[in-house]
């Protein structure tokens, strides 16, 4: 990685960067920085049609805008964050900021101006790197350092929203008078320029309102969310198919496989993937995808790729590591997916959110009475709780631009909420017996299966958007056995 210059801030790119220290080159010669400031070719892009999202994002402005009217409402993308030293993280921009632009800049700020009539919106960007002055190609953000980046015209043709130079928002912002809201935790700079004329309360309003207004997807989101959901399915089989090579090396070559899928049909993975072996799939969040890949095992494998545009999906199946289950494997593996049926079963528009949840719990229940594991009635493991030594988590979470979106809805209208229509939720139930679980019969110590779904709430029930993968287990077993011959 080549290292020359010192990174410098928006404000500071009207100037050119200071060297960084320990460069090999401590000053630029008057004549090389005439010499960097010529020659160039005009690469402006014309004729730029909208992005396929552009549209619905207008719509979904609109309604903001309907929402807090005489308001001006302010919705950052964020900053790069740093890993180490002078290196950042990937940048992903702020899911609010996405939603109602389709843009995923960094530094990015949307301002909706109050208006007689509503709002006027206005995408705040940096602008292309200035090339009289040498921020092109001295400074550490520079075009020639990290790329081209769109001018502000080209971005105002591509998402159909006015445009400005983000480096003078903060100083207009000072300035401004009347009712603000402003979505918080992106942007140290601009939240500070409004640190006098908001209030969290407010702000919180506005962040509860964008929340809950991704509860239900639009046409283009169902079929992002779907695209998620195919790329995903190929991203397992990608898996299964080298499961010799994760036993030779570790669960990180399962982990490495399906990024690689993520990455050439998607932006990135959702969510940091879950490659659990063994007694590890006991664990709900292993992601340190360390440990060693067994035959007799089983594998409870939790992935989702991401979109270009930033939908994820979230799917989990769990895989016999080397083709088929025993028997005990099998008894709890069945019983997941019985309740994972029973789940899927409950969702359809009217029902209640918790419907799923009480339906694929009450047979996890059932199983655990049944195998001695509890003593029943059901009824009073339920009242109780008790299942939840083994079942552990909530059956599911609504799914979209993040991978448990709507997260800031209140809870009314999240899981005391009633079902409608384009929602997008996941159904995943499991059983999870720790390895140090002395209550258990010592056969079961170890074993963890989770088996789940991409579920689009519909007209007239739900339509299961990652069915492509088997769920049933001598289906798992045919699946597993195809693509290994």
């Amino acid at each position: 990685m080549a290292e020359e210059l010192t990174p410098s801030t928006p404000e500071e790119e009207e100037q050119s960067a200071k060297p960084r220290k320990n460069g090999l080159y401590p000053e630029v010669s008057e004549e090389l920085a005439a010499n960097m400031a010529s020659g160039w070719a005009d690469t402006e892009q014309r004729d730029l049609s909208p992005v396929e999202q552009a549209s619905y994002a207008a719509e979904r402005r609109a309604a903001l805008s309907e929402r807090f009217p005489g308001e001006r409402l302010v919705v950052p993308s964020g900053k790069l964050k740093t890993r180490s030293n002078d290196t950042e993280y990937p940048f992903r921009a702020a899911t609010e900021y996405v939603y109602l632009t389709a843009d995923q800049s960094e530094d990015g700020v949307l301002v909706l101006e109050p208006t007689a009539g509503g709002h006027e919106a206005t995408l705040y960007l940096l602008p292309r790197s200035n090339r009289e002055n040498g921020e092109f190609w001295l400074s550490g953000q520079g075009e020639l350092w990290i790329g081209r980046r769109h001018s502000l015209t080209e971005k105002a043709a591509l998402l159909g929203i006015r445009t400005g130079d983000v480096r003078e928002l903060a100083g207009t912002l000072r300035e401004a008078t009347g009712p603000v809201r402003v979505v918080r935790g992106h942007d140290a700079e601009i939240e500070a320029a409004l640190t006098d004329k908001v209030t969290g309360e407010r702000d919180e309003e506005l962040r509860i309102y964008l929340s809950e207004a991704r509860a239900v997807k639009d046409a283009f989101e169902i079929g992002e969310l779907q695209k998620a959901c195919d790329s995903t399915a190929r991203g397992f089989e990608d898996v299964v198919k080298v499961l010799d090579r994760a036993q030779a090396t570790s669960e990180r070559y399962i982990e490495g496989t399906f990024f690689l899928r993520a990455r050439v049909e998607g932006n990135d993975v959702g969510y940091g993937s879950i490659c659990a072996s063994g007694p590890h799939a006991t664990t709900l969040h292993w992601v340190r995808n360390d440990g060693p890949v067994r035959s007799g095992d089983l594998l409870l494998l939790d992935a989702g790729v991401e979109t270009t545009t930033l939908y994820t999906a979230d799917v989990t199946r769990t895989l016999p590591v080397n083709g088929r289950f025993d028997e005990l494997q099998r008894k709890i593996y069945d019983a997941v997916y019985d309740a994972q049926e029973a789940g899927i079963a409950a969702v359809k528009p009217g029902a209640k959110y918790r419907d799923f949840h009480d339906a694929a719990q009450r047979v996890l229940a059932e199983r655990l009475v049944e195998w001695g594991l509890l003593e029943g009635p059901v009824e009073r493991v339920l009242e109780l709780g008790l299942q939840r030594r083994w079942t552990l988590h909530g059956t599911g979470h609504m799914l979209g631009l993040d991978v448990h979106d709507c997260a800031a809805a209140r809870t009314e209208a999240y899981v005391d909420g009633t079902l409608e229509p384009g929602m997008c939720l996941t159904v995943e139930p499991g059983l999870y017996f720790q390895a140090d679980d002395v209550t258990v019969p010592e056969e079961y110590r170890g074993i963890g299966v989770r088996i789940e779904d991409d579920i689009l709430v519909t007209e007239d029930g739900n339509r299961n958007l990652s069915n492509t993968l088997p769920r049933q287990s001598g289906e798992v077993e045919a699946w597993m056995a195809s693509l290994q011959s």
